[in-house]
């Protein structure tokens, strides 16, 4: 169960990342549409889990492994944005939300 501080930073984090994404990280998408689904935070605040959700799913690799590489500069913006708010900035862990896939996969069974 999360408490309330780590709720708190992991909305903070879900929504600079979600503006990061669009405004500065562009050309880490490659043109893909990605989004922050949620974002999970370790009760020291130290480590962060984000679930990214990206369409067209063909691009997901390409993409994961982008976000991988280009890890400490977004780590680095994130801190220029959350840096007066946080004592800690989170190492940053990017993983696949692929709920939106298995939600199509279930519709398409069911009809």
């Amino acid at each position: 169960m999360d408490s309330v501080r780590q709720n708190k930073v992991s909305r903070l984090i879900q929504k600079e990342l979600s503006t990061l994404f669009q405004q500065e990280c562009k050309e880490y998408c490659a043109g893909s549409m990605v989004s922050i689904t949620s974002v999970r935070v370790s009760p020291d605040l130290s480590y962060a889990k984000i679930y990214v959700s990206i369409f067209p799913s063909s691009t997901v690799e390409k993409i994961m492994e982008s976000l991988s590489n280009y890890n400490k500069n977004i780590r680095f913006l994130l801190g220029k944005k959350v840096g007066k708010q946080l004592r800690i900035i989170p190492e940053l862990r990017f993983f696949v939300d692929d709920s939106l896939d298995y939600i199509e996969k279930i519709d398409t069974l069911l009809k």
